[in-house]
Order: C-alpha cells, then structure tokens, then sequence
C-alpha cells in the first residue's frame, strides 16, 4: 500500500523542496519561524534512523533529546552545545571471531538502563532499548550489531564527562557477561552481517545488493563512528560560516583521527578504511553538500544558499526506500533520483510528499549533515579511549571564534582532499601543516575556555603522541596488527580501555 496524504503535504516543484530544506540550514529563532511559515509542519529529518548507517539519531543533536522537530533554543549569548554518538564493536572477548547479536548485548544493559523491552523488528531503527543511562544516553544497535550511545545536547565538558560516565558503565555491564566494546572505524576482524530484521535495514540491504555492491553491506555492518553534533548558528553569518568551516575541516580532521587500517583481517591501504567503505558508495548519497567551499565565501549572501545547496542535496540524491502506510519500507531497485520522482517518474505513482522527503533525507550520508544542528559524520570511532579528543577538537574549533578563524585559514589549502587525508593521513604535508596549526588552535582555546582540564592533557596528549609526529591512531593500530594478528588486536580493545601515556 502506497503512503497517502493531505495535498498540502505535497511536493510540486524544487521551490517545495528549498522551502522544506530551509528548517534544517536555517536554525536560528527568526529563520525557524521564517522556516516554519513555508515549510509546513515537518522538515526533512523525518522518522529517526541510526547515525551512521540508516539516518540520523533523533537524541544527539543539539535540538533535543526529544527528536528531530525540536531545535537549538540558543540565542546570541547562550553556550553552545554539543550532542555526542559514540559506536563501538561488541565484541566476546574470549571468542572475538563471534558476531554478537543486539539482543544478547541489550539484555546485558538491561539493568544499566532500566530498560524492559527491547525492540527487534519493526519500522525502526533495529533493536533498541527503552531506559536511558545515568548521563542521559541513550542506546540504540546497528544492523551488524554495533552499540551506539547517543548523549543529550549538554556544554561541551559536560557533555563528555555525561558520556565518559555512561561509556564506564556499559563496559563494566558487558564485561560480566564476558563481552567488551571496542572503538574502531572498521572491523578489524569480522566480516559484515546484519542482524537486524527491522523493515529499514531490510530494505537498505536490498537496495545496496541491487544497486550498490558489497560496500553498502560493509557501511552498515562492520563501520563504527564518532560522530559530533554542533549546534547551527545563532544568526545568519554564524550558520554560514560555521557551515563552511565544518566542511573544511574534513580532511584534516579525517587524517588526524584515522583509526581503520585493517578490516576482515586484511590490511586495507587506507589509514581510514572506512573512508575507503564511503567511496565505494553511490557519491549522490555520500558526497559533500558543499562541494566547493568558494559557494560561501560571501556569507551575508549565503543563508538562502544553504537552502538551495541542501535542496539540490535532495533532489539529485538516488532513493533507496519509499515508506507506506503500513509503517514498512519498500526498496527502491533500480537508480533513480527524488528529481526523478518529483518529475513523475518515481518508483511509485503518487506524487512525493514532505515526509517522503523527511525518509529520503534520512538515507543521505554526506560529511556534514544539516538537520538544524551540525551532524559532523567524518570521524572514525577511536581506540584506547580517544573519543573526548574527537570530540573537543572539532569542537573548540568551530565554538571559539579566533580558532575558527584560524582553523578555516589553515584548512582551506587543503578544501577537497578527504580521499588523500582517507589514504596517506598526515604524511601528506600539506594536511600535517594543517592539522598541526588546527591542534595548536584548539589547545590555545580549550585554555581560554577553562573548564576541564583532564580534558585539555588529553588533547596535549594526544598531539604530541600523534599530530606532531605526523601520526594518527590508525599507525598504532597498524603496528598492533602486523605483531599480534587481528583477532588478538579486536580482543585487546575489548578486554581494556588503555588511556594516552
């Protein structure tokens, strides 16, 4: 049965696209009230899907905890926030060859959360639980089993200590019952199998085996990401330029953070191996939505031109699913654009409605995703109890308004570069001049800022163990693997969190 709706609700032309976009680029009060005049009562968020692998989290962004239609309720002088989603691996330490269904780790949590069902099938996002952690997490699964901890929208030393706490819990949890977590961008050992037999993913399997080859499977089963959600902006210029510069820090931040060499047991030439899964993906779905960072070198002129770049995002991206009222998902089969169906030339007879939007939008990997925060999507999941560093430098990067200045100067050199940050990381001169000035930034700003100072050594660390010395995780674990082999590497990240010396 085909989705049915109101004729408001429908689509008639890429103006109804750009006006829907607008809610998700322009966050600020006066462009969401602007937004919400034009757009009609949903944006494209849609129904929520899992961060890295079927669509965004509804719980980490900015907006809320509560979902997608909510937005920052930020205004000029309020602190910015930061929403983190943290995946990792469950992996059985004493046989780490093992798959590890959802299930079985989700009845392990089960007492940690306060959860009493857990949800297996359905229209969803896979399994899930139904409590929250202490520091307000919430978990959810992907198709192949990993664990994602999504953390409510907090300042940014909150938010870390939220989720610090949260992580120490579910690893003490788990290891009772003899399972750990492990941080990486790829599996290292296990190949990809889906576990879940929620309608989404069925249908993303479908569509990836008809149209997008054995690299959708691997994205959805064996990836594993940080990803840091940054509010929008507080008015025009602030979205514009914040925009801007996330785009620009992918490739520094994609060499300083590579942490996936190795996958189903084999080296993979890449220090982001997972950056090497996204290339394998159809580019419609996974490309920058701001190619060329040129676009916005106007930012007074610029917010309107979000819109249309995110519209155009939309239009031109091939469709995997089309919802029905059933609440099910139907695979899309054959390459086909929402142009296309916009144009009647759809998978289906009915016109596109702003939902149908909402569901497709979901589908769509880009680096930076707009959804009226920041979805930074690019940054490997990291080793050895990492992440905080991800998550700060990002951060402070785009919050402290001398360091965003500098970071974009130092950056754009390198605009465009992801696919040779992905291969060589900073052994590529120009991304190790970059990303060497990034990190100093962010160290001079986490010291301006105050607060936790657990946090900056743990950046200082961290630069001097790897930025400095043209390095990234992804060299340690290429070490770890040509000694120990690697089964012994995904049980060592397992059995312990080992800090930065």
């Amino acid at each position: 049965m085909e989705t049915t709706s109101a004729p408001a609700d429908v689509l008639r032309s890429f103006e109804d696209i750009v006006r829907v976009a607008g809610r998700d680029v322009l966050a600020h009060p006066h462009a969401e009230r602007q937004a919400a005049d034009t757009a009609g009562p949903a944006g494209p968020a849609g129904p929520a899907g899992p961060s890295d692998t079927a669509g965004p989290s509804d719980t980490a962004g900015p907006g809320d905890a509560a979902g997608p239609g909510d937005r920052p309720a930020e205004t000029g002088g309020a602190r910015r926030r930061v929403g983190i989603e943290i995946e990792s691996f469950v992996v059985d330490v004493t046989r780490p060859q093992r798959s590890v269904p959802p299930e079985e780790t989700a009845a392990a949590l089960a007492a940690a959360t306060g959860a009493t069902t857990t949800t297996t099938t359905g229209t969803g996002t896979g399994t899930e639980t139904d409590g929250r952690l202490p520091g307000g997490s919430r978990l959810t699964f992907e198709p192949g089993g990993q664990l994602e901890l999504s953390g409510p929208p907090l300042p940014m030393t909150e938010a870390v200590a939220a989720m610090r706490g949260d992580l120490q819990i579910v690893r003490e949890e788990l290891a009772r019952v003899g399972l750990g977590v492990a941080g990486l961008g790829v599996d290292p050992l296990r190949p990809p199998r889906r576990h879940s037999t929620a309608a989404r993913y069925v249908a993303m399997d479908r569509h990836f085996r008809t149209c997008g080859g054995e690299a959708g499977l691997t994205m959805m089963c064996s990836t594993a990401s940080v990803q840091v959600n940054l509010d929008g902006g507080s008015d025009d210029e602030d979205i514009v330029a914040r925009f801007r510069l996330a785009h620009a820090l992918e490739p520094v931040l994609i060499a300083m953070f590579a942490a996936s060499p190795v996958g189903a047991g084999q080296r993979l030439g890449w220090q982001s191996g997972r950056q090497a899964v996204w290339a394998g993906i159809d580019t419609s779905r996974t490309g920058p939505v701001l190619p060329d960072l040129a676009d916005l070198a106007d930012l007074a002129a610029g917010p309107e031109q979000l819109a249309v770049f995110w519209a155009r995002y939309l239009h031109d991206a091939t469709l995997m699913m089309v919802g029905q009222d059933d609440g099910r998902y139907r695979a899309v089969e054959r390459p086909t654009t929402f142009g296309a169906w916009l144009a009647g030339a759809g998978p289906v007879r009915r016109p596109p409605t702003v939902q149908d939007l909402g569901w497709h939008a979901t589908t769509l990997f880009p680096p930076v995703r707009p959804r009226g925060w920041l979805e930074l999507r690019y940054l490997d999941a990291q080793p050895s109890g990492l992440w905080p560093v991800a998550v700060a430098v990002p951060t402070v990067l785009l919050d402290d308004p001398d360091a965003a200045r500098g970071a974009l100067a130092a950056c754009l050199p390198v605009a465009g570069r992801g696919e040779a940050a992905a291969r060589r990381g900073l052994r590529d001169p120009e991304l190790f001049r970059a990303a060497s000035r990034c990190i100093d930034l962010a160290l001079t700003a986490l010291g301006r800022a105050g607060g936790d100072p657990e946090l900056r050594a743990a950046v200082e660390a961290f630069a001097d163990r790897y930025t400095r010395r043209r390095r990234s995780p992804a060299d340690d674990l290429s070490a770890r693997f040509a000694a120990r082999g690697p089964t012994e590497l995904l049980r060592e990240e397992a059995a312990r969190c080992v800090p930065v010396p």
